[in-house]
């Protein structure tokens, strides 16, 4: 592997120890760290998404973690964006780098790229919202079909969010939305060397059932409580926080809520491990692995 800059990207289920490695690593190859995490970018949630303690981000300089808050909008495209503006300046500094997180898309933005679609009116959305609501699902699934037969067959059907963003850049930009997928990505300027952490599944599901336990001691409730009346924000719609909406709303008592938050979070790992381990380049090692056996095999596989 050769290359100006290294871009090391740490990668792996929630809760298996991904902070505490970009750390080490940081240190090791006197780097920065670009966190990707998308529930860690907003400044009003901290206890729900694990934000690195002070400790932890006086240790090494972190980018990206709470820079702006819950009502600001934000996306994957917004965050490719920036982060290959900042590794521009970060590289200037030292041509080794690490980025950690465990959200695979915003990953996979940076390392690869995303295909681009044109801006579409708002009222389109709020036109096919509506028509969702009202006349149903079948109904725009065959408005897709008509517009664009590939995005038809290849889309997953059931998901109304898909169906919905397919349909309206469709009518937006009256070209079908399969013609803008799997353009050319702009080159990066840095190699990629993915690691990922590891370990048999009952240790994952056990390190996510002690967390959420610290979450609620730590004062989970209380930063949800002060959430509550913005739930429909974008930001809001995750784990840890739904639940406990549905708790103040008397739908959920609390010990069912948390319970919840610890399945809903066991399955959202589960989604991680699935789209990493579809990366065949990317570096295992259980979570127990030594520091120095970690660095010595990544030193093996670059020449610099």
């Amino acid at each position: 592997m050769s290359s100006t800059n290294l871009l090391i990207t740490i990668v792996g289920p929630t809760a298996i120890g991904k902070t505490a490695l970009s750390i080490a690593l940081a240190k090791h190859f006197n780097a920065e760290i670009i966190s990707c995490d998308s529930r860690q970018f907003y400044k009003e949630m901290t206890i729900g998404t694990a934000v690195p303690d002070a400790n932890e981000l006086a240790a090494v300089k972190h980018h990206f973690i709470q820079d702006r808050s819950i009502f600001d909008d934000y996306n994957v495209g917004s965050f490719e964006r920036d982060t290959l503006a900042k590794l521009e300046q970060l590289f200037k500094k030292n041509r080794v780098q690490i980025m950690v997180g465990g959200s695979g898309l915003y990953v996979d933005a940076v390392l690869k790229g995303l295909d681009y679609f044109p801006k579409v009116d708002l009222k389109i959305r709020e036109q096919l919202t509506f028509q969702l609501e009202n006349e149903g699902l079948e109904v725009l699934q065959e408005q897709l079909k008509k517009l664009d037969l590939e995005t038809y067959n290849n889309i997953e059907l059931k998901n109304p969010k898909r169906v919905l963003r397919a349909l309206e850049v469709c009518i937006g930009s009256g070209i079908p939305y399969s013609t803008f997928k799997n353009k050319p990505k702009a080159p990066r300027n840095f190699t990629a060397l993915k690691i990922g952490l590891t370990a048999e599944r009952k240790v994952i599901y056990d390190r996510i059932n002690e967390r959420v336990d610290i979450m609620v001691k730590n004062g989970l409730l209380e930063e949800a409580k002060n959430l509550h009346t913005h739930k429909k924000l974008n930001a809001l719609q995750t784990v840890g926080y739904r639940e406990l909406f549905s708790y103040f709303e008397g739908e959920f008592t609390k010990e069912f809520a948390i319970s919840e938050i610890k399945k809903n979070t066991r399955r959202f790992a589960k989604r991680q491990i699935t789209w990493f381990k579809k990366d065949i380049n990317t570096l295992w090692f259980d979570f127990n692995t030594d520091i120095k056996e970690i660095t010595a095999k990544i030193s093996d596989k670059i020449n610099f």
